[in-house]
């Protein structure tokens, strides 16, 4: 008998549906922003919505991810009691090439981003 979760589904959104601005508007928070990160680190698969070290709540993180979905960037599934996540990376990377390297570039807390061209 297998296990069938009490709750419907997670409906996702696939890179070629989303419209830039609510790519950029989905990685403009850092809660999804380390959330992406900690995605890109991990396997497809390997992390449970509970694994994620954020300081919100779970119906904050809920939300978080529900954003993430509806901007292509994450795929999530049941697992038994668990929901487990993918990074869309391939996906995403086709529709808007070079946004993800921006987000996960290593960059130390308070540190203003990077300035190709400028005032010095």
């Amino acid at each position: 008998m297998s296990q069938r979760s009490h709750r419907a589904a997670p409906e996702h959104t696939h890179p070629d549906d989303v419209p830039v601005l609510t790519a950029l508007a989905a990685l403009a928070d850092p809660v999804r922003i380390q959330l992406v990160r900690e995605l890109a680190g991990a396997a497809d698969w390997e992390r449970t919505c509970g694994t994620f070290d954020v300081p919100v709540g779970k119906a904050a993180l809920s939300h978080h991810f529900s954003v993430l979905r509806a901007a292509g960037l994450i795929e999530q599934r049941d697992a038994g009691p668990k929901r487990v996540n993918r990074l869309r990376r391939p996906e995403f990377d086709k529709r808007f090439p070079g946004l993800l390297d921006l987000v996960l570039r290593d960059q130390a807390p308070g540190q203003a981003p990077d300035r190709a061209s400028g005032p010095a």
